[in-house]
């Protein structure tokens, strides 16, 4: 038999960590800049937190009308400012079951408030796959199969996740369908914002001259006047009288305008230290033309920056359409966005009584918050030196 001594085994071990080791720097060697980009956003720990978080928001946001137990304008008179309904899982006779109890209004005899209590006698099943109101799903295909709900025929059994409101319309519905406008509201902008802010700064980096003096002291004009105040006039200017499609895409061109100034300062500072680099020559004397040259060659070079960049617009364009809808200088009602439905929150009686109104708030902030910890991540991965 034989006998293996300590240091042995030390160098054993070794050699296998060695090994290991080795692998490891080949496949860093090997890998592409994307691969390493996401080695490296793996190990921020907030950003895989908030990476899943986002994408539940837009599927949701995508089949709101699937996921929703109501309609968004779907009025519920006798549950105005309902609170929101509480699942149980356990019944007042020990069986078990996913249900909600009746909601009875309650008048108080000093101040007339009106407030909905449990009512233990009556209990309603909660359950999956039900059937309502009819919708399209997507847009495209009829069907009344909801997510969750419970079997209503005279849909007149409160089911209130989030609770109502003033009109008695189910709030969580209508946070899902408001998603729809506030969360596609900063992808349409962005994607704006960026073919100009990349186009223009690009021109002014590359061709330099005169364009260049003219686009930067555009950019120093924009940059020079307060943001929110340049909102705020701009998007009052649009006609009341336009019809939602027509606001929101002139609320989409307002946030653009400001939007892309910084973004094209940045880029102009790129192209600048690009343009004369070896392979921005070797396609100018193959006869590339000067918009090929900074869309196909100089643009991707630092793609991971624009990538950043990208992940602190989407929420500051979110932000804006919220904060003009929430002045009254934004997207009006009948249209359901974060920002119209924050609207009935301007009251204090609200904040005293009815606080489930500011649910819309916090979908702002988990929002915003996941976009902010996507970036820092994106940061870190896209950065050379870390």
């Amino acid at each position: 038999m034989m006998f293996l001594s300590t240091s042995d085994v030390d160098n054993n071990n070794a050699k296998k960590k060695g090994k290991k080791k080795d692998i490891s720097e080949e496949q860093y060697e090997v890998a592409s800049q994307w691969k390493l980009m996401w080695w490296k956003f793996k190990k921020h720990k907030l950003a895989m937190v908030a990476a899943p978080i986002l994408i539940l928001l837009y599927v949701s946001a995508a089949f709101a009308d699937f996921i929703s137990p109501h309609l968004p304008n779907e009025r519920f008179t006798a549950y105005k400012y309902c609170r929101p309904s509480i699942l149980h899982w356990i019944d007042q006779e020990g069986k078990f079951g996913l249900h909600v109890y009746n909601m009875k209004p309650q008048t108080d005899p000093d101040t007339f408030r009106v407030t909905f209590h449990e009512d233990f006698s009556e209990k309603y099943p909660v359950r999956l796959f039900v059937r309502g109101q009819q919708y399209k799903l997507i847009g495209l295909f009829k069907t009344s199969i909801h997510l969750i709900g419970i079997e209503d025929p005279d849909n007149n059994r409160p089911f209130y996740l989030m609770g109502t409101d003033k009109m008695g319309r189910d709030l969580f519905t209508r946070v899902l369908y408001g998603s729809r406008i506030s969360l596609s509201f900063g992808f349409v902008s962005l994607a704006l914002s960026f073919t100009i802010g990349l186009l223009l700064g690009g021109t002014a980096g590359y061709l330099g001259g005169i364009i260049d003096t003219v686009i930067m002291r555009a950019i120093d004009l924009i940059v020079c006047i307060p943001q929110i105040p340049l909102w705020m006039s701009l998007a009052a200017a649009l006609p009341r009288e336009w019809p939602p499609l027509r606001i929101y895409l002139g609320m989409v061109i307002v946030m653009s305008f400001i939007g892309w100034a910084h973004l094209g300062r940045v880029t102009r500072g790129k192209i600048l230290s690009l343009r004369e680099e070896d392979f921005t020559m070797a396609a100018r004397l193959n006869g590339a033309s000067h918009l090929r040259i900074i869309v196909r060659h100089m643009i991707p070079s630092f793609m991971s920056y624009i990538i950043v960049a990208a992940t602190a617009t989407i929420p500051s364009s979110i932000l804006g359409e919220t904060s003009l809808s929430f002045l009254g200088l934004g997207l009006q009602p009948p249209v359901v966005s974060w920002g119209v439905l924050l609207q009935d929150s301007q009251k204090l009686e609200t904040l005293a009584y009815n606080v489930w109104q500011l649910w819309p708030a916090a979908f702002i902030i988990v929002t915003v918050l996941t976009f902010n910890f996507m970036g820092d991540g994106l940061r870190d991965a896209a950065d050379p030196y870390k």
